[in-house]
C-alpha cells in the first residue's frame, strides 16, 4: 500500500476537528494519503466522515483509531488538579467536566471500519490485538500501528501490523506512547529511532516528527523510511479545521516554544508554550481519558472566547515553517522540494568524488 502511493507523504490524523474530510481528500487526490481522526468524534460522526470523503475522493484514506488503556490512575491526584482549574473554569463560566474513563467508542467504531472496509487504518496510544488487526486485514484495510520505541515495534510486528509509523518526540500532539505511565518525553531523535527500528524489524516504516520541508522529508527517505507523515505542516491550510485562534498561534512572536505536557489532557502532548501549559504542567497527573474530560470544556471556552492560553495548542517542533496554502498546493511543493534536495546531495556527492 505504501510502495503504491505516487507520493511518500501522509496528512497525519488530528482529533479535535482538525482533520476534516475536505483535508484528508485533498491530500489523496494530490497522490499522498489523507487521513480521518476517529478519536474523540461518536460513533455516527466518525462513519458520515467516511462517507464524505468518499464522495470527495476515489483515492485511498485513512481513519486513525485511540487503542483504549484502562491504566490505573492517582484519583486523589486528579481530584487536587481539579480544584485547581476551579479559578479557569470560573474566569471563563464554565463548569469543568467529570474526570471519567471511556474507551471511545472502541468495539462500535471498530464495527463501522469494518462494515466500510477503509482502506487503511491506523492505531495510536497502543497495538490493538491480533484478532482485531486480521479482523480489518480480511476486509482489505491495511494496517498500521505507531511507535515511539523499538520495543513498541517489535509488539506490534508481532500482533500483525502491515506497517508501522514511527513517531519522534518532535512531533507536535500526543505522544503515542503505548503506556501512559511511560513518561512521553523520550530525547531520542526521529532519525535515530527510524535508524533503531528499521535494523531490527523488517516492515515499512513511516516517519512523523516535526517534518515541515522537503529536506526533512528526504532525510527520513534516506534513514528508512518509505513516507513522512506531517501534520503541523497541514494545520494552515484552508481545508484544516483547526481554530483561527490556533492557526494565528502557529505565526505569533508571542508563542517562541514548544513543550511536551499533560496538562491539557493528562496523557504527554506536544504544543505551543502558553499560560495554561505553564502554570499547570507540573500540576496534571498522567491521567487519560481523565484529564481530557475534565478540561475539554474549558478548553472549547477558551476557544469561543478567542484566548489562546487556555487552548491546546498542538504543534510540533518545526511550527514556525508552517505555511497558509490550499492542501493539494502544499503537496506538490513539498514534493518539489524533496526532489530539489535530493538533487542537491548527488551533486554534493559528485563534487566530492571529483576533490578525490
Amino acid at each position: 500500500m505504501l510502495h503504491s502511493l505516487s507520493i511518500p507523504i501522509i496528512q497525519a490524523p488530528m482529533a479535535g476537528g482538525v482533520s476534516t474530510p475536505l483535508l484528508a481528500a485533498s491530500v489523496s487526490q494530490a497522490g499522498g494519503l489523507g487521513f480521518l481522526a476517529g478519536g474523540y468524534k461518536t460513533v455516527a460522526e466518525m462513519r458520515e466522515e467516511i462517507i464524505a470523503i468518499r464522495k470527495l475522493t476515489n483515492a485511498p484514506f485513512g481513519v486513525n483509531l485511540f487503542v483504549p488503556n484502562d491504566e490505573e490512575v492517582n484519583v486523589e491526584a486528579i481530584s487536587r488538579y481539579k480544584e485547581k482549574l476551579e479559578k479557569e473554569a470560573d474566569r471563563l463560566d464554565v463548569n469543568l467536566g467529570q474526570p471519567m474513563w471511556d474507551d471511545d467508542g472502541w468495539k462500535d467504531k471498530l464495527e463501522v471500519l469494518c462494515e466500510q472496509r477503509v482502506p487503511v487504518v491506523s492505531f495510536t496510544f497502543g497495538c490493538p490485538s491480533s484478532d482485531v488487526i486480521n479482523d480489518l486485514k480480511k476486509r482489505g484495510s491495511y494496517v498500521i500501528v505507531t511507535v515511539t520505541t523499538l520495543e513498541e515495534a517489535v509488539i506490534a510486528k508481532q500482533s500483525g501490523a502491515d506497517a508501522l509509523c514511527v513517531q519522534g518526540p518532535e512531533a507536535g500532539g500526543h505522544r503515542a506512547t503505548f503506556s501512559n505511565h511511560a513518561s512521553g518525553y523520550e530525547t531520542i531523535s526521529l532519525l535515530v529511532l527510524l535508524r533503531r527500528i528499521s535494523e531490527e524489524v523488517d516492515l515499512p516504516l513511516i516517519a512523523a516528527g516535526g517534518i515541515m520541508h522537503g529536506r526533512d522529508i528526504a532525510a527520513v527517505l534516506a534513514a528508512g523510511a518509505c513516507a513522512a507523515q506531517l501534520g503541523t505542516a497541514f494545520l494552515r491550510c484552508p481545508e484544516s479545521g483547526a481554530h483561527p485562534v490556533h492557526k494565528a498561534a502557529l505565526t505569533d512572536p508571542q508563542f517562541g516554544a514548544t513543550a511536551v505536557t499533560r496538562a491539557f489532557t493528562g496523557r504527554p502532548a506536544r504544543g505551543l508554550v502558553n499560560r495554561f501549559l505553564t502554570e499547570y504542567d507540573s500540576e496534571a497527573p498522567a491521567a487519560y481519558p481523565h484529564v481530557h474530560h475534565m478540561t475539554k470544556g474549558l478548553r472549547k471556552a477558551a476557544a469561543q472566547a478567542n484566548d489562546p492560553h487556555v487552548m491546546s495548542l498542538w504543534a510540533g517542533e518545526g511550527y514556525r515553517f508552517s505555511t497558509e496554502m490550499p492542501a493539494a498546493e502544499l503537496v506538490n511543493l513539498l514534493m518539489k522540494q524533496t526532489h530539489e534536495a535530493v538533487k542537491n546531495v548527488i551533486k554534493r556527492l559528485d563534487r566530492g568524488k571529483e576533490c578525490r
